[in-house]
């Protein structure tokens, strides 16, 4: 199996929720996998590497967002990237970076990097709390759980689907949550999305790397835990 490198783009804007812990997630399931893995994390000011194989996007406020939109517009990596196949893993803000447009600071609409079919805009009331939803059955991944926080609102166009289809929370704000194309895939979740979901981190992976094997069964344990408890507590919280 080849080795594996990660690209975490802008943590220097686009941190703010901790979804650093998405790269790191990446990095242990695939070392316990015995796959080699090079984390690079690249600042705004530094160009945006080509030759990765998953890039990762995080959350920010609107000024970062915009901010980092137009220097990857300028840098041009990250298009290269996904054009030769790279997986794109985008969170929140740098989900709807992905799309045509979005609604920056007062709402004013901001050129996207067109990487996903999307627009997103400011909804009437801000969505906080758990969100539980279940995945397009064509990827094979279990029901999601994570946390947003965000007044986006978007809508897809015909070259997107929706990842998944709200059970709990706001996503999309349709009743759908996230997006994804070929092998570029957005989400609102954090928590962090990827410890929070490990089949959906394992999805990444086997974009990039091809069929896993599975993990042994202590090395899923701690996250299986955590996935039940998030998963039980959100149950907790939908009208009987």
């Amino acid at each position: 199996m080849r080795s594996l490198r990660l690209v975490w783009i802008y943590p220097d804007l686009l941190s703010t929720y901790g979804d650093r812990g998405n790269a790191l997630v990446l990095e242990r399931r695939a070392r316990l996998r015995g796959v080699p893995v090079q984390v690079l994390e690249v600042n705004s000011d530094q160009p945006v590497p080509r030759d990765g194989h998953i890039y990762l996007m995080g959350g920010g406020e609107d000024l970062p967002q915009t901010l980092a939109t137009r220097r990857l517009q300028a840098d041009g990596g990250l298009h290269e990237a996904v054009r030769k196949g790279a997986v794109l893993f985008a969170v929140c803000a740098g989900y709807q970076m992905l799309g045509v447009e979005f609604g920056g600071a007062e709402d004013q609409p901001v050129a996207g990097l067109g990487l996903l079919d999307i627009r997103s805009g400011r909804g009437e009331r801000r969505a906080v709390g758990e969100i539980v939803a279940d995945v397009d059955p064509a990827l094979q991944v279990p029901r999601l759980t994570g946390f947003e926080n965000h007044q986006g609102v978007t809508e897809r166009g015909p070259r997107a689907r929706p990842l998944a289809r709200t059970v709990l929370g706001t996503g999309n704000g349709d009743g759908t949550e996230g997006t994804y194309a070929g092998r570029v895939l957005g989400t609102y979740l954090h928590g962090p999305a990827l410890v929070r979901n490990p089949g959906l981190a394992d999805l990444l992976l086997s974009w990039a790397l091809g069929p896993l094997p599975p993990l042994p069964a202590e090395a899923e344990e701690l996250s299986q835990r955590l996935r039940d408890e998030r998963l039980a507590a959100a149950a907790a919280q939908q009208p009987s």
